[in-house]
């Protein structure tokens, strides 16, 4: 399988160039090593049993080599974290660790490592890093609020959103399909579950339940329903619900493992917005966990069918999962660009913006996520709500689409179809 380049890549190599060691985390299978290794000359693969040996009779011996070192899932070595950060205290030369982890350990470094050690994150692949289309509008000019024109056509519609919904972004994955990626997928699940969990210091008994719960998480997905919504929907139709306390660590562990990546709501300091209600937008790490969790396909999607877990929704499951595959592209390209992601929603619901991406200087770019061909006046009507409240704090606002064609709409919303836009 060929490489694809990552848009992460250009912040690991600024990062390297002037910090002694960093450190790349994200979910199991995000193409953490591989990218890792177009850094280093050197890799300690400490998931490997003999480097472990190694490591117990004599930890520094693993940084001992041609630098960059790759110290690969540092985590089952939880002690090689402060060797770096001593070694780096002792050396501020640059590039000389990349350290990669698929989890936060169970027992945590004795320090932080802040200020030695700099974590970026890791994620499956933006849609525009799977080369499914010649991208052609520009987010990180977006971001900058130029407002300039935007142009581009495309041939990618809908099924092709749904069949990249269901095939994942998960590198080793994108030779498969049908039967042997529901295979690898439920694979992906299982380790979870079954080994994850365990490795972080949690025995489930009733893994069982532990599935329910992810399942009804994944209805959930792109909704802020409450986990009181989501216990509930767990049950599966058989007894009482599981109690707090037992799903409360399903949710710590799974975002340890950065298989949970909620998006906050944003709650601005600077404009004085009244009503804003606070829940965080659920979100898995690939929409494709979700569809596998409940158990669809392709067809499933396109037949609107959406599961059995009563989870309320605005709109179709497919709606919400086309908003998790723009949702994870977005995160990706406003992080190598320092800008955060949140959400916006009053209480009750009147106003709701899916993303909100904020620059330091809590200026911010609004983007609304419709599965559709094209937009009309009441798809924008949230748009053009937030504009007139923030006035010039509105970098830009943007719908992403499904449509064939970019361009802005005589009011200066841009309309961007999902695959033509890049960074």
């Amino acid at each position: 399988m060929a490489y694809l380049k990552r848009i992460v890549e250009g912040e690991v190599a600024e990062l390297l160039g002037s910090l002694a060691a960093v450190s790349l985390d994200g979910p199991k299978g995000v193409g953490k090593t591989e990218t890792a290794k177009r850094f280093t000359k050197t890799v300690r693969e400490l998931d490997d049993p003999a480097t472990q040996a190694i490591a117990k009779a004599d930890i520094h011996h693993l940084l001992k080599g041609e630098p960059p070192i790759l110290l690969d899932e540092w985590q089952r070595v939880p002690e090689i974290w402060d060797t770096v950060r001593r070694s780096v205290d002792l050396n501020l030369k640059p590039n000389q660790f990349l350290l990669t982890g698929s989890a936060s350990p169970a027992n945590p470094p004795t320090h932080s490592g802040a200020g030695r050690i700099v974590s970026v994150r890791m994620r499956p692949l933006a849609l525009s890093e799977r080369n499914v289309a010649t991208t052609s509008v520009s987010f990180a000019e977006l971001i900058r609020g130029d407002r300039r024109s935007i142009t581009g056509d495309t041939g990618f519609g809908l099924v092709g959103y749904v069949e990249e919904i269901v095939r994942s972004g998960f590198p080793g994955m994108r030779h498969l399909s049908g039967r042997a990626l529901r295979a690898q997928l439920d694979g992906y699940l299982t380790r979870i579950v079954d080994r994850d969990f365990q490795e972080q210091g949690l025995n489930i008994r009733n893994t069982e339940g532990l599935r329910r719960w992810m399942t009804a998480y994944a209805a959930a997905t792109s909704t802020t329903a409450s986990f009181e919504t989501i216990r509930d929907a767990s049950t599966g139709g058989e007894g009482s619900k599981p109690a707090k306390s037992t799903v409360q660590p399903y949710k710590d562990i799974l975002e340890r493992l950065w298989i949970l990546e909620p998006i906050p709501a944003w709650v601005p300091t600077r404009n004085h917005l009244s009503g804003l209600a606070q829940p965080p937008k659920h979100q898995l790490a690939d929409p494709a966990l979700a569809v596998r969790l409940l158990g669809l396909d392709e067809k499933a999607l396109l037949d609107s069918k959406s599961g059995s877990m009563p989870i309320p929704r605005d709109g179709t499951l497919l709606g919400n999962l086309f908003e998790s595959l723009v949702t994870l592209s977005v995160r990706v390209m406003a992080q190598s660009v320092e800008a955060k992601i949140r959400h916006l929603r009053t209480k009750g619901g009147q106003h709701e913006i899916d993303l909100i991406v904020e620059r330091a200087d809590q200026k911010v770019l609004a983007i609304e996520v419709k599965l559709s061909s094209s937009i009309n006046d009441h798809d924008v009507r949230n748009l053009k709500w937030l504009e007139a409240k923030l006035g010039d704090d509105l970098l830009d606002a943007i719908v992403i689409n499904t449509g064939p064609t970019a361009y802005r709409r005589k009011d200066g919303i841009a309309v961007i179809p999902a695959a033509l836009l890049g960074l």
